[in-house]
């Protein structure tokens, strides 16, 4: 699976599970920080949101003012559907993964932004369901994408500070790739 089918089927994981949030849920907390479920469907829009304006040639700064897009409280899921549908179509450009883009963190490849959206809403989609009690099992084949890009990254993981502690340490090597992945990314399942 390459990096554009990955993000097209982790976006189908993330909206399956913000489809099953129910209307009480959207204040609950979520394990990541101090993020309600409202905050973390935002965050993923909000990413989305950040990577299409790179991909249409948007500036860092106007990149990083994406990343505060806010939630349509009257249609959040729509609201993530038609931004995922439209990063799909920004990312589908073989010019845009070619291109370096101007990423709030730095100058990227845009081939590594596709690489840590696909992440970023696979990661984001078992944090949904954690937080809602669904199915938190991830797809396989996304979850061999997202390895491909963090196990190269691991020994820094836990310095950058977006990833809680990075990888703990005490899985072993028998431990499925769901655990693997997830662990790196600062979440003990």
């Amino acid at each position: 699976m390459d990096r554009h089918q990955a993000l097209n089927r982790a976006g189908d994981g993330f909206i399956r599970r913000l489809r099953g949030v129910g209307p009480d849920q959207w204040d609950e907390p979520t394990g990541c920080g101090d993020w309600t479920v409202r905050d973390l469907a935002q965050h993923v829009l909000g990413g989305s949101t950040m990577a299409i304006v790179l991909a249409d040639g948007g500036t860092r700064e106007e990149a990083t003012a994406a990343l505060d897009t806010p939630l349509d409280d009257a249609d959040p899921i729509g609201a993530v559907e038609r931004v995922f549908a439209t990063e799909s179509d920004a990312f589908a450009r073989p010019e845009v993964l070619e291109r370096t883009l101007p990423h709030p963190a730095a100058d990227l490849p845009g081939a590594d932004v596709l690489g840590f959206r696909v992440t970023d809403r696979a990661v984001h989609t078992w944090d949904l369901a954690l937080a809602t009690g669904q199915d938190e099992a991830l797809d396989p084949e996304v979850l061999e994408v997202v390895w491909g890009g963090v196990e190269p990254m691991l020994p820094m993981l836990g310095s950058i500070g977006v990833f809680g502690d990075g990888p703990s340490g005490e899985l072993t090597d028998d431990a499925d790739l769901q655990a693997k992945v997830l662990d790196a990314l600062g979440r003990r399942p």
